[in-house]
């Protein structure tokens, strides 16, 4: 099982940052876009707006896979943002003071920086390889 674990795991990378991306572009779409509509209302000044178009294009990168690393950079960084100007000063509690997505999204961010967009990404098809995997020890470097 466990070759194929390590076999897969780069895909799941890449499942994982789609699926992030597609979701968080929602955000993105909902502030800028007006779609999909809003459940409660929202005022909408710069700082909304700015937010907006940091969801909307940084998750259509993520999503794409490219420049992956920065994009999940930014992102991590508006989701901390985020997090203690809207949601901090409700509770010390995430689940309590609703920003626990914030607080997920921003870890989960904080990982594709390092990781990078897996071999499904535009950024490994510029590399010419599935470069994310390459540097992984091999067999023999292992023995």
């Amino acid at each position: 099982m466990e070759g194929l674990y390590r076999r897969v795991s780069p895909y799941m990378l890449s499942i994982l940052r789609l699926m992030t991306a597609a979701l968080f572009i929602e955000h993105g779409g909902q502030k800028v876009l007006g779609f999909p509509p809003m459940t409660h209302q929202m005022p909408m000044n710069v700082i909304a707006l700015a937010s907006g178009w940091i969801e909307l294009v940084g998750g259509a990168l993520l999503l794409i896979g490219l420049g992956t690393r920065f994009a999940a950079f930014i992102l991590a960084g508006e989701m901390a943002v985020a997090y203690f100007i809207v949601h901090a000063h409700g509770s010390f509690y995430p689940v309590v003071n609703g920003g626990e997505l914030a607080v997920l999204y921003c870890f989960v961010f904080l990982y594709l920086w390092i990781a990078g967009g897996g071999p499904l990404s535009v950024d490994a098809l510029f590399r010419g390889k599935h470069a994310e995997t390459e540097s992984a020890p091999s067999r023999e470097s292992r023995v």
